[in-house]
């Protein structure tokens, strides 16, 4: 028989497949050369080791499939490449935002008295820094705060502070709000030689949440791009005469400019599973602009009168990829690298907990100012945040990474189910808050400011942050706001979305069981009520998702030492096999909502579902509302 005549079988994975497969294949062609394959022969060795090779390759190799796909892989590292790949960047701890209240007094205008003298109004910049009276957290101003600036982004509001003797007024009090986000500032510097292709650098700081700004040591600016082959960014110029002399006159309603801007100085960001992050640039190394690089018909000899009759250049096909359409890598320069780092849930400061100014900086003022009144201003100069902060939350699990990423690929950046929407107000930027919870349904109203619309294409999207102890909140006015813009972008033209609060129906359990005698009954009791605990653990609650009493029922008689679940005998009309109860009293840390749990279309075959307003069940303090009672016990 020839040697391509012989039958291999392809099918055999496993360490006794390939035994046997083994030793019928010797059987079925080399009869007559061996057939002693007793379990101890030195045939049924070399087998064995064969097939345990053979066994230990496949398993290898099915294992390196599978950390190839990301819904099965496994590696930490692998997951966030994957992800990476697919356009989504996990999400490393998210900082706090909120709306910051300054108040400053300014002497009378000498010309009516009727207004503050608006050559007075401060300028705090951008950057400058808050602290928290109790956790020491700083939060950084997103924006200037300048009070000679009133535009619908940008209110401001004035009264009477002071008087003379006449009752004319002499002094006003300022009002104005900011945005600020919590965590730290840092900056690095990175020096560069000759250029390198598709250069990067690593930040020294863990949990970085934004890149600020980067800038050369030619005072050029780089600007971050979701890939480099994008050559244009958004990007904001302040509003002066030398930037802009037709606009300037518009400074007071729009302190700023956004343009459209083209380079080739662009970087992408990188994050690791160790929470550093990682700046990559271009490709481009050659100095001459593009033009000069890639021929083009203008440079192409041609017999035409006037035309060039050769190359400009020596033409070399490798010089595409050295050209800036990936942009450029930095060379010969000092990259200052400026970012933000920090955040979590322990970042979601109090109300009126922001007072006092870790860091101010004012904007240059008129030197023809009087002294004194400037010193005035600035010492009356408040702050303080009359909302609480939210938005703080810890990293993402690698499980809400797979998921969140397969999400977004997806819906390649664009929004259009219901589905859509949820992911991507989970992807808001930290630098404009966190949303803990979102759910959309379909409406056919649209609210713009007090006024409602008739639209057919509405939706109304729901959503809740996270309080600094991990419990659930509503979003402050301005989270809710930027998180409208966010969705903007990727909405499809005829859709429209109003931003609302989901309700918080806070709940108590109490529970009652039978215990093994030879068990210790207080563990017993323990260990149910962390089962109870772990159940509803508020990361895996949704909003609108109904309670099933016989899956709490279930988990309980799982505990080891549970001999049987007895429904409560008090405060139960549906004898169901666990009684939940509305707690809802706020001078003890309860959200006021009322829940009626005994109404019979709330409960239905042993599960109690939410309000019809999207509402969610929260166990607000698991420690104490869970109430477990042996009631006895058996052999």
């Amino acid at each position: 028989m020839a040697e391509f005549d012989k039958q291999v079988k392809y099918l055999g994975k496993d360490f006794g497949s390939l035994r046997n497969n083994l030793v019928e294949f010797a059987k079925t062609y080399y009869p007559t050369v061996y057939n002693d394959f007793n379990e101890t022969s030195p045939a049924m060795m070399m087998v064995e080791m064969a097939a345990y090779v053979g066994d230990v390759l496949n398993y290898y190799i099915d294992d390196t499939f599978k950390e190839s796909l990301l819904p099965f892989a496994q590696e930490k590292n692998t997951i966030y490449n994957i992800a990476q790949s697919l356009g989504y960047k996990p999400r490393f701890i998210t900082p706090a935002i909120v709306e910051l209240t300054l108040t400053h007094t300014a002497p009378a205008s000498t010309d009516d008295n009727l207004e503050p003298d608006w050559d007075y109004a401060l300028n705090i910049r951008y950057n400058s820094r808050v602290s928290s009276d109790t956790t020491g957290v700083d939060y950084r101003l997103l924006e200037d705060c300048n009070f000679k600036v009133n535009s619908s982004s940008s209110p401001r509001t004035f009264e009477v502070s002071a008087t003379d003797s006449t009752g004319t007024p002499t002094r006003y009090k300022i009002t104005k709000r900011v945005k600020a986000i919590s965590g730290e500032v840092t900056s690095e510097t990175f020096p560069f030689g000759s250029a390198t292709k598709y250069d990067s650098i690593l930040l020294g700081k863990t949990d970085i949440t934004e890149v600020i700004s980067i800038t050369d040591s030619d005072g050029n600016t780089w600007y971050e791009v979701p890939f480099l082959a994008q050559d244009t960014v958004l990007s904001d110029f302040e509003n002066n005469i030398d930037n802009d002399k037709n606009l300037v006159q518009f400074a007071g309603t729009s302190p700023y400019v956004l343009k459209l801007l083209k380079t080739s100085k662009r970087y992408v960001t990188f994050r690791r599973p160790d929470k550093k992050t990682e700046l990559r640039f271009g490709a481009g190394i050659l100095v001459a602009p593009d033009e000069e690089i890639v021929p083009n018909p203008t440079s192409v000899g041609s017999n035409i009168s006037g035309s060039p009759t050769k190359l400009g250049v020596t033409f070399d096909p490798l010089n595409f990829t050295n050209t800036r359409a990936y942009g450029e890598a930095p060379t010969n320069t000092v990259l200052t690298v400026t970012y933000a780092h920090g955040g979590g849930v322990g970042h979601n400061a109090k109300v009126r907990d922001l007072n006092a100014w870790s860091n101010l900086v004012y904007a240059a003022v008129d030197s023809t100012l009087t002294t004194s009144e400037v010193t005035t201003a600035k010492n009356s100069l408040t702050v303080t945040n009359p909302s609480q902060a939210t938005g703080g939350q810890s990293e993402e699990s690698v499980e809400e990474i797979r998921n969140n990423a397969l999400a977004f690929f997806q819906a390649q950046s664009r929004s259009v189910t219901k589905e859509d929407y949820v992911i991507r107000a989970y992807t808001l930027p930290p630098k404009y808050g966190s949303i803990a919870k979102a759910y959309v349904v379909q409406n056919d109203l649209l609210e713009i400011g007090n006024n409602i619309e008739s639209n057919p294409l509405a939706l109304n999207m729901y959503v809740l942050g996270y309080t600094a102890s991990n419990k659930l909140t509503l979003c402050n006015n301005l989270v809710k706001q930027n998180l409208a813009r966010y969705l903007g972008e990727t909405r499809i033209l005829t859709d429209a979305i109003n931003i609302k609060d989901a309700y918080i129906i806070n709940i108590g359990i109490k529970y009652t069981i039978l215990v093994n005698r030879n068990f210790n009954k207080s563990e017993v009791l323990l260990r149910a009520t962390k089962a109870i605990q772990d159940h509803f653990r508020i990361e895996k609650w949704q909003i609108n998702q109904p309670i099933v009493t016989t899956d709490i029922a279930n988990l309980i008689s799982d505990v080891d030492g549970v001999a049987g679940v007895v429904p409560p005998k008090t405060d139960n009309p549906f004898n169901l096999p666990v009684v939940i109860e509305n707690k809802w009293n706020t001078a003890k840390g309860y959200n006021e909502v009322l829940y009626d749990f005994t109404d019979p279309t709330v409960v239905k075959n042993g599960v109690i579902y939410p309000a019809r307003d999207p509402s969610i069940f929260e166990i607000r303090f698991p420690n104490v509302d869970i109430e477990g009672k042996i009631v006895g016990d058996v052999y």
